[in-house]
C-alpha cells in the first residue's frame, strides 16, 4: 500500500499543463468520451468510465479488440478517447490510433512510459510511469494501476468542478442505494415530529424528562421555551452522567443537565448533510433536533438511525 501511495504521490507531482489540456478537452466536448485499454488496463479504465459517468460526464468503455469488429460504432465525430496502457506500446492501441484519428477523436494518453511508441501519437500525454510495483517481482500490475486509476479519477473530478456538477445532479444520476437516499430525500420526510418525539422545558424536573424520553424512546429529548425556540437537547448520554455526578437528582430541572447550544439542523437540508453534521466531528452524535432556520423554533429529532434507512421516508 505504500508502494502504491507513493506511485501515486510522484505522478500528482509531475502534473503540469497537459493536465489542463486534457481537462479543457473532456469539459468542453458537449457529447460522451470514449476510455480503452486492455488487461488490467482495461480494467482501470471501465472504473474511470464508472466515475466519469456518476460525474455527470457521459463516458464508454471500448475494449481495443472488439473495436475493430463492429464496436467502433460507439464514435460520434470528436469524441475524445482516453488510452491507458502501462508499456506504451498495447498493439491493440496502437492498431486503433489512425482509425481514432479519422473519428477527429482527440487522444488523450495515460502512458506508463512517457517515451514509448504509444506517447508519440497521442495528443495530451499523462505520464504515469512508477519506479516499481508493489509485488516482489516488479511484474503485476499494482503501483502502476493504481497510478492509471487515479489519474483517471483527477480527470474526472476536476471536469467535474469545472462543470460546476452539484451534489443535485449527482442524485439524478444515483437514486438507488444508501448514497441516493442521503442525497434524495429532505431531513423533514425521516424526522419525528410532534407527539412523535420527547418534549420538555427547561423548569421541568428530570423525573419528567426521564418519563417522556421512556414514552419516546428517541434517545433524546428537546428541551424548548414557551415559545417553542429550541433551548436545549438532553439525550440518554446526559441522563447517564448526571447519575454519575449527582446521588440523588430529585431536585435537578431539565436545564441542569440540557446541552445548551447543540448542534441543529434545518427540515429542508438532505440526509448527507445531516449525517456530516453527526460524523465529521471529535465527538460523533447519534441525534440532532431539527429547527426552522429563521424562526429558531423546533421541530422535532432526527436519528443517525433514520438516515441509514431504520425509518421510511414519509
Amino acid at each position: 500500500m505504500d508502494a502504491e501511495a507513493e506511485g501515486i504521490s510522484l505522478a500528482a507531482r509531475r502534473l503540469d499543463a497537459q493536465f489542463g489540456r486534457a481537462v479543457e478537452l473532456i469539459a468542453k466536448h458537449q457529447g460522451k468520451i470514449v476510455v480503452t485499454g486492455i488487461g488490467k488496463s482495461g480494467r482501470v479504465a471501465q472504473k474511470i468510465v464508472a466515475t466519469f459517468a456518476s460525474t455527470g460526464t457521459p463516458a464508454v468503455f471500448l475494449h481495443p479488440a472488439e473495436a475493430v469488429h463492429g464496436d467502433l460504432g460507439i464514435y460520434a465525430p470528436e469524441d475524445p478517447t482516453i488510452m491507458i496502457s502501462k508499456s506504451g506500446a498495447t498493439a491493440e492501441l496502437m492498431r486503433l490510433v489512425g482509425v481514432m484519428h479519422s473519428f477527429r477523436s482527440p487522444l488523450i494518453g495515460i502512458l506508463g512510459n512517457p517515451c514509448a511508441p504509444l506517447a508519440a501519437e497521442v495528443d495530451v500525454l499523462l505520464d504515469a510511469s512508477v519506479r516499481a510495483e508493489a509485488d516482489p517481482h516488479n511484474l503485476a500490475p499494482t503501483t502502476s494501476s493504481a497510478v492509471a486509476m487515479a489519474l483517471g479519477d483527477a480527470l474526472a473530478i476536476a471536469v467535474m468542478r469545472m462543470r460546476g456538477f452539484t451534489p443535485e445532479e449527482f442524485a439524478v444520476y444515483h437514486p438507488a442505494g444508501q448514497l441516493g437516499r442521503n442525497l434524495a430525500l429532505a431531513v423533514r420526510e425521516v424526522m419525528y415530529c410532534g407527539d412523535e418525539a420527547a418534549w420538555a422545558r427547561p423548569d421541568d424536573p428530570l423525573r419528567t424528562v426521564v418519563i417522556a424520553m421512556t414514552r419516546r424512546p428517541l434517545g433524546a429529548a428537546c428541551i424548548v421555551d414557551p415559545d417553542g425556540c429550541l433551548a436545549g437537547l438532553i439525550t440518554d448520554g446526559d441522563l447517564r452522567r448526571a447519575l454519575e455526578a449527582h446521588d440523588d437528582i430529585r431536585s435537578l430541572r431539565a436545564a441542569d443537565v440540557m446541552t445548551a447550544s447543540p448542534a441543529t439542523i434545518g427540515p429542508d437540508a438532505r440526509l448527507h448533510e445531516a449525517l456530516r453534521l453527526m460524523e465529521d466531528r471529535p465527538a460523533q452524535i447519534s441525534v440532532l433536533p431539527v429547527v426552522e432556520p429563521t424562526t429558531r423554533r423546533c421541530l422535532g429529532l432526527i436519528r443517525l438511525h433514520d438516515i441509514y434507512g431504520a425509518r421510511p421516508a414519509r
